[in-house]
């Protein structure tokens, strides 16, 4: 003979304020990818103007810049589509 299951309680739900500031801080969590591989790029780039205003050999800075702005910007879409999967994430918690 099978026990009949029990329910758990149910967790008790944020208030509006509580779930503002909640998502507040998920959607700046989501942006922190943004922000710091725009800048990384933005870097890579001033670089490469730099190398070329000084007359220096630009292959250096043109050849890192060629793997390393698709690595960063891969790194962003896959972290913000994790980030924006969370978010959109509208289940009961």
């Amino acid at each position: 003979m099978m026990a009949p299951q029990s329910r758990l309680p149910e967790a008790p739900q944020p208030s509006p304020g509580e779930d503002r500031m909640v998502r507040i801080f998920q959607y700046a969590i989501a942006c922190t990818p943004v922000v710091f591989i725009g800048g990384i790029i933005g870097w890579v780039t001033h670089l490469i103007r730099t190398s070329l205003k000084l007359h220096d050999v630009p292959s250096g800075a043109i050849g890192i810049s060629l793997v390393s702005i698709p690595v960063f910007i891969t790194l962003m879409c896959v972290l913000l589509y994790v980030l924006w999967g969370i978010l959109n994430d509208r289940r009961a918690r």
